[in-house]
C-alpha cells in the first residue's frame, strides 16, 4: 500500500478540502473530477473513492461548525429524511447500470451534467446573496424576519426541504456531485434569511449521514479503491478543518467566483471538449467575469454627497 501512496493527489485533496470547508461546495464537484482528469482514476472509481473520504472528511468541518454555533439542525433533520434513502438507492441506480465503459461514460457525462447546474447554482446564489445585502435594513428580502443569530427566525418548509434532500441524496449516490454544490444552493432559494456561514455549518452537518449512506453504497456495490481514499484522506482532513476554522473572514465572493470557474472547467473536461476550445472557453468565462467585478465596483463605488464628502454606496463585499 506504502508504494501505491500518491502524495500529489493528497496535495491535490488539501487544495480541493480547503475550499469545501470555507464554502460548503466543491467536494464531488472538484475533488471526483480531479481524480478522473489529472489523476487517469475511472470515474465510477473515482465517485467510490470520493464519496468513502468525505464520509471521514465531512464530520471534521461539520463539527467546527457545530461548536461555532452555525448549524440548524431542524433544517438537517428534515434534509437529511430526504437525502438518506435516497443516496443509497442513487448508488443501486449505478450499480444496476453495470461496469462497461458505456457506463462509465454514462457516469462521466453525468459529472459533467451535475457539474453545469452546479456551476449555474453558484452564479444564482451570489446574485441572491447581493440582493439580500442591498435589502433594506430591517428585514430579508423575502420578508422572514430572522433571531439573534439568524437561525431561530428561519420557518422551516418540510415538505420542499425534503424534496431538496431527495434530489440532492439520488444525484450524489450516482455521481458524488451535490451534496454541497447543488443543495447548499437549493437551501439559499428556500431559506433566504440563513446567513452565509450557517448555510455552510447545516449543509456540511446534512451530508455526513448523506455521504455515509452513498460510501456504504458504494463499498458494497461501488468500485472502491483504497490507495485513493487513503491518499484523499490524508490531504482532505487537515485541508476541511484548516477551511472551517477560516471560513467567517474569507472573501467568500472571490471564492464563488473561481469555484465557478472551475467547476465549468471540470464539466467541459467530462464531456471530452478538446483543449484548445475548453481554453477559450475558459478565457472568456474570466473576462466575463472580470467585467461583471468591474460594473459591480463602479455601482459600489463612493459617491459624493451634496456637501462634496464621500458617502460609501450601500453594497456589500463582492459576491
Amino acid at each position: 500500500m506504502a508504494m501505491d501512496f500518491d502524495w500529489t493527489m493528497a496535495l491535490g485533496s488539501f487544495v480541493v478540502a480547503i475550499v469545501v470547508g470555507l464554502t460548503g461546495m466543491g467536494g464531488g464537484a472538484l475533488m471526483t473530477p480531479m481524480l478522473v482528469t489529472f489523476f487517469g482514476v475511472s470515474p465510477l472509481t473515482a465517485v467510490s473513492s470520493d464519496l468513502v473520504a468525505a464520509a471521514v472528511m465531512k464530520p471534521v468541518g461539520s463539527a467546527v461548525h457545530y461548536r461555532q454555533g452555525t448549524i440548524d439542525l431542524r433544517l438537517v433533520a428534515w434534509l437529511c429524511a430526504g437525502s438518506v434513502p435516497a443516496a443509497f438507492s442513487g448508488v443501486l441506480v449505478a450499480r444496476a447500470l453495470g461496469h462497461g465503459d458505456g457506463v462509465q461514460e454514462l457516469i462521466q457525462k453525468a459529472m459533467g451534467v451535475a457539474l453545469l447546474i452546479a456551476a449555474a447554482g453558484l452564479v444564482v446564489r451570489g446574485v441572491q446573496s447581493s440582493r439580500r445585502r442591498n435589502a433594506p435594513a430591517g428585514g430579508s428580502p423575502d420578508g422572514a424576519g430572522s433571531g439573534a443569530d439568524g437561525v431561530p427566525g428561519i420557518k422551516v418548509r418540510p415538505v420542499p426541504t425534503v424534496l431538496v434532500g431527495l434530489v440532492g441524496g439520488l444525484v450524489v449516490g450516482i455521481t458524488s456531485v451535490g451534496s454541497g454544490s447543488l443543495i447548499i444552493v437549493a437551501l439559499l432559494a428556500l431559506y433566504p434569511a440563513l446567513k452565509a456561514n450557517q448555510l455552510v455549518g447545516t449543509d456540511l452537518l446534512q451530508a455526513v449521514p448523506l455521504v455515509f449512506a452513498a460510501a456504504l453504497g458504494h463499498v458494497l456495490f461501488g468500485d472502491f479503491k483504497m490507495e485513493v481514499t487513503a491518499a484523499l484522506l490524508v490531504g482532505s482532513v487537515p485541508g476541511v478543518y484548516l477551511g472551517s476554522k477560516i471560513s467567517a473572514k474569507a472573501p467568500g465572493g472571490l471564492i464563488r467566483r473561481a469555484l465557478a470557474l472551475v467547476l465549468v472547467a471540470s464539466a467541459l473536461k467530462m464531456f471530452d471538449v478538446p483543449v484548445v476550445p475548453l481554453a477559450w472557453t475558459l478565457v472568456a468565462l474570466a473576462a466575463a467575469t472580470v467585467a461583471a467585478w468591474l460594473v459591480q465596483r463602479r455601482r459600489s463605488a463612493p459617491v459624493a454627497a451634496p456637501g462634496g464628502e464621500r458617502v460609501p454606496a450601500p453594497a456589500g463585499q463582492g459576491t
